[in-house]
């Protein structure tokens, strides 16, 4: 079963930027709607945004113009740009299919957010 790989998080001070990155292999992976979900701690995961196989986008009124979900189908990889980073943005985030169905979950990356 495909597992996505994300990479790109870190520390970033508010007010800054990251951009995440997830590759799944496999040449299904264009045919599927992506999401970028966090978790926070003491938290349940949760969907932020998400991109259709056309490119359609919807995000999470937290996030909404801020972050910006982007997708290259031919190199099997989702983006997530993430700009006016805020502590309450602080979680490991994860990629998988919208509805989380299609792929396992991978590892996530961790982004934190603090001065």
């Amino acid at each position: 079963q495909v597992q996505p790989v994300e990479s790109g998080g870190g520390l970033v001070q508010p007010g800054g930027s990251l951009r995440l990155s997830c590759a799944a292999s496999g040449s299904i992976f264009s045919i599927y709607a992506m999401g970028w979900y966090r978790q926070a701690p003491g938290k349940q995961r949760e969907l932020i945004t998400a991109i259709t196989s056309g490119g359609v986008t919807n995000y999470a009124d937290s996030v909404k113009g801020r972050f910006t979900i982007s997708r290259d189908n031919a190199k099997n990889t989702v983006y997530l740009q993430m700009n006016s980073l805020k502590p309450e943005d602080t979680a490991v985030y994860y990629c998988n299919s919208e509805p989380p169905v299609y792929f396992t979950w991978g590892q996530g990356t961790q982004v934190t957010v603090s001065s």
